[in-house]
């Protein structure tokens, strides 16, 4: 499975998206966060919300997406409304040959 995750923090007020296909271990690695990593801004990441992918290039690509969107709007959108989630992966599905 891939995901394509975004954490919250209150902290500081930021989202955080990223592509894994392993969450439990991807949350444990931003627990325990290096000094040098965005999350080791902020002690308390929560998960906001995942989109399930049916490849890794698709996650990616909505990945890239969500960054490019610059919004903290379109992210807390993307929770509220799933019809956007539904079109982006829609948008950037992939067909194997």
């Amino acid at each position: 499975m891939h995901f394509v995750y975004i954490l919250h923090s209150v902290k500081i007020n930021r989202f955080y998206i990223g592509y894994t296909s392993n969450l439990d271990l991807r949350m444990e690695f931003h627990e325990h966060a290096e000094s040098r990593k965005f999350t080791y801004n902020a002690d308390d990441w929560t998960l906001f919300f995942t989109i399930n992918c049916g490849s890794k290039s698709q996650a990616l690509a909505i990945e890239k997406h969500i960054k490019a969107m610059k919004s903290k709007v379109y992210i807390e959108n993307l929770k509220k409304y799933p019809e956007m989630v539904e079109k982006l992966l829609k948008k950037y599905e992939v067909f194997d040959a």
